[in-house]
Formats: structure tokens, sequence, C-alpha cells
């Protein structure tokens, strides 16, 4: 079996390498992300592997059917980025479902507490030496309401932690688990009272710019917003619009709406054009980290035993639950 893998980074091979050639396939390792300009590297494979920042549309799809491609593996949980109605009938979608929900939990707990009590703020001021703690005053977490919008294995593993704070918890779901031990409220009513809202929904029609002017208008004022999940449940401009207002106490954001050309990459010898981004980076109550909520070496790990496991799967022919259903 032969794969084409697209964005590779160094820690992709650490895995994926050995675990590919213990299986007996050739993982073909390209730095460029999949596109319409680079989809041609599929030719003469049997699948592609990508991640959140690929491009499996409508044209790249057309693209590797006609090649023979028989699959996507994608090495992650999130299938936005796929055109489904293209794919129906022509290609075979997997992605792994669940790697380390607790790796994405704890780091969004690790951004609550940080955009609260201002830790990225104290740490360049003590690098200079300046050992003030005015402006750098935070709130207990404990008795304030958490509210978790997605309770997926990663809302659930964050609900676990949030009460470890003694929080109360509220939750909002378009699927609700009713076996959770959780109180599910209506999204305005979540949005109204809580202190802390965090994000760990899919990516939807129904849930793109889930947090926009009207929700955050419902919120109360001195909110901390934490999104680790899909950039685009926020709309930026709208969130800038609310943090102008002083709206919200922190914002902690681990993906953004229009991180495809800037996450995962080195940019520092750049000039950023994207003003929205430049924007969100001067605001001292706004954490911005590049979509690493989910690395840990034990996610790292499941994620290439999976997509293995995937492979195997889609040459031998047999079904799997990590197979995404298409569209009717």
């Amino acid at each position: 079996m032969k794969i084409a893998f697209y964005d590779t980074k160094p820690y992709d091979k650490i895995w994926f390498e050995p675990m590919a050639k213990e299986a007996g396939m050739e993982m073909i390792f390209h730095e460029s992300k999949l596109n319409e300009d680079t989809v041609m590297l599929a030719k003469e494979c049997d699948a592609v592997c990508i991640f959140v920042n690929d491009t499996a549309n409508k044209e790249v799809i057309e693209q590797l059917v006609g090649y023979g491609v028989k699959g996507i593996l994608l090495r992650c949980a999130g299938f936005n980025n796929v055109d489904f109605r293209t794919a129906k009938d022509h290609i075979t979608v997997y992605r792994v479902p669940s790697y380390s929900p607790e790796a994405v939990a704890e780091y969004t707990m690790a951004m609550i507490l940080a955009v609260n009590r201002q830790i990225h703020r104290a740490y360049v001021r003590t690098k200079e030496f300046n050992f003030s703690i005015h402006g750098l005053m935070g709130i207990d977490l404990h008795d304030k309401v958490a509210g978790v919008i997605g309770t997926g294995k990663i809302g659930q593993m964050m609900i676990d932690i949030l009460k470890g704070f003694k929080m109360k918890i509220l939750a909002y779901d378009l699927f609700p688990n009713e076996k959770l031990d959780v109180d599910y409220v209506d999204l305005d009513t979540l949005l109204k009272e809580s202190d802390v809202i965090t994000l760990h929904c899919p990516l939807t029609a129904e849930t793109k710019h889930i947090i926009c002017k009207e929700s955050i208008e419902k919120m109360k004022d001195g909110v901390i917003l934490v999104n680790s999940s899909r950039g685009a449940l926020i709309k930026t401009s709208d969130l800038i619009d609310g943090l102008n207002r002083k709206k919200f106490l922190g914002v902690g954001l681990d993906v953004y709406e229009e991180e495809e050309e800037y996450f995962f990459e080195d940019k520092s010898n750049e000039i950023v054009v994207d003003e929205e981004l430049v924007r969100l980076t001067a605001y001292p109550n706004v954490i911005i980290s590049s979509h690493q909520a989910f690395f840990t070496t034990e996610a790292m790990k499941a994620i290439a035993q999976v997509t293995i496991e995937n492979a195997k799967s889609l040459i031998q022919g047999v079904s799997s639950q990590n197979e995404v259903k298409l569209l009717e």
C-alpha cells in the first residue's frame, strides 16, 4: 500500500514512519498541504493522509478519484475540510475520532487559568525584572458557572475537570447525552449565566459562528471565552468588537477562523497580512496558540496507530467504525 502523506512536520515522522514500515506500507512524506496545486503528488498512491488545514474540496477529490486513490485518511477528528458530496460512492474517508480527549481538555483548562490569572503577562514582566502585580488580578473559579458547548468525549472530560474546580456546569449540545451528570440548558441560558464558556463542538452548518455579535451580547460582562475546537465557531470580527467593548475578562484561542495559512508554520520572518489575526495579538487579555491542544506524546502515538489501522481497513476492504459516513 502506498500513501501520500501531506503537510508533514518532523514530529509526524517520529510515529508514522516506523509504524508504516512495520505494517508493510510505503509512506511518501510531503511538506506541502493537499490542495489543487499539490494533488498530483498522490498519483499512483492508494490513499492520502491529511490534517486539519489540508483541502479536500470538489476539485481535489475529483482528481484523486481520477488517479485511482481509494481513500482519504484524516489524522484528526474533524472533517469539515472534506467535500462529502463529491466523495460519495467514489472515495472512502476515515478519521481518528478520539486520540486523547484528555490532552485537549487539559490544555483548555490551562488556557482558562492563564487568561484568568494573566500568567502570560506575568511571565513577560518577570523576564524584564518587573515584579509588580498591578493589573494582573483574576477571579476565583470556585463556585462560578462554566458553560460547556459540545459534550462529546472532549466536552465530557472538560466537565470532569471543571467539576474538580467546584464550578457549576451548564451544558449545551444539539444532541444531549442523557447519561451525563450535567445540567443541559438551551444556548441562550448558557450564554447569559456562564462566567466561563468553552467550545468543544464540531464545525458544521449549524455551529459555524455560534459565537457572534448576537451571542456575545447575551454573555455576562467579564466572561472568559476559550476555543480549542474549530476556528470558525467564532466570527472573528464580532469577537474583536466585543474585545473593544471590554466584554471579556479574557479570551483563549487555540484555533482561528483563518488559520490555514499560518498555524503550524514559522512566519516569524514574514509580514503577517491578516489584519484580524494581528489585531488579536495586540490585546493583553487574549492568548493565541497554534492549534496545539492535542499535542501530547500520547495523542500523537494514538493518532498514528489509529490512522494505520484505518489504512489497513481500506486496503482489506473491511468495515471500520472510523469511516465517516457520507451524505445521502
